[in-house]
């Protein structure tokens, strides 16, 4: 198998960034989820579950700001914090002021706040393999082999519905080279470049995949509709794509081998 894609998403929730090659630090791709948007009421932060219209969003970070739509804001890394909610986790982000929350307030049409991970956050990461994660739901890395897609495109074909591209699923590492699908669910150790990866779990999907990530509208039942047909859970949801942990820090690219040092048995 081959990296095939790599893709980062600067601010939790908004649309991916494609990348060639990215350092790799315990928390995943250089910059990934290391921002997001929360409500200016309550600290819960934004998901495309609940505002769609995120997807749309293209920021990224260069030379340490945020630019996205046009605009460019100066990243604070340390200063105000304000207490923050993901999901079961609660903690703190460091506040970026009211320029960005101004603009992505207008954009969504609430009144939102941007944050960035403080320096000290150690938030840790459940699974097989455990690590530590920035704001991503709970997992620092999602890989996803373009076999998979393959074979889930080709069922919801039989089904007289529409294939999905890749972003709906909203991958960090898309590999390819072999044509079995879901490879990756098997893959307990592997290298990449200097990085190594362990398991932690099967990514359990929630219904962002329904999102068109170039309008930012919901364009469902596909591709949960046919991944309920095939790929459920035991514990409830469909499942698609591996959840890694980062054992060994490092740069991986576009092009590198990935060398599985583990099976599952």
């Amino acid at each position: 198998m081959i990296v095939s894609g790599l893709f980062a998403y600067p601010v939790k929730g908004c649309g991916g960034v494609p990348v060639t090659s990215s350092e790799v630090d315990l928390t995943g791709l250089r910059d990934d989820r290391m921002m997001m948007l929360v409500s200016a009421e309550d600290g819960v932060f934004l998901s495309q579950r609940n505002t769609p219209a995120l997807a749309a969003l293209r920021p990224s970070v260069v030379d340490s700001s945020l630019v996205v739509g046009g605009e460019s804001f100066p990243v604070v890394f340390d200063g105000n914090r304000i207490p923050v909610v993901v999901h079961k986790w609660d903690g703190f982000g460091i506040d970026q002021g009211d320029a960005p929350a101004e603009y992505f307030s207008d954009v969504l049409g609430r009144p939102v706040r941007l944050v960035r991970t403080p320096p000290d956050l150690h938030r840790e990461s459940t699974g097989e393999t455990t690590g530590v994660v920035g704001y991503a739901d709970a997992h620092p890395l999602l890989v996803i082999s373009l076999s998979s897609l393959d074979g889930l495109n080709e069922r919801i074909l039989e089904r007289g519905g529409e294939p999905v591209p890749m972003d709906r699923f909203r991958p960090n590492v898309v590999v390819s080279g072999q044509p079995e699908p879901h490879i990756e669910d098997r893959v307990r150790r592997a290298a990449i470049g200097d990085v190594e990866l362990g398991y932690a779990k099967d990514c359990v999907r929630c219904a962002v995949p329904l999102v068109d990530q170039e309008t930012g509208l919901r364009a469902g039942p596909e591709p949960i509709r046919t991944l309920a047909s095939y790929r459920r859970d035991p514990d409830g949801g469909v499942t698609f794509g591996m959840k890694a942990a980062v054992v060994r820090t490092g740069t991986i690219a576009v092009g590198d081998q990935v060398d599985v040092l583990e099976w599952a048995p």
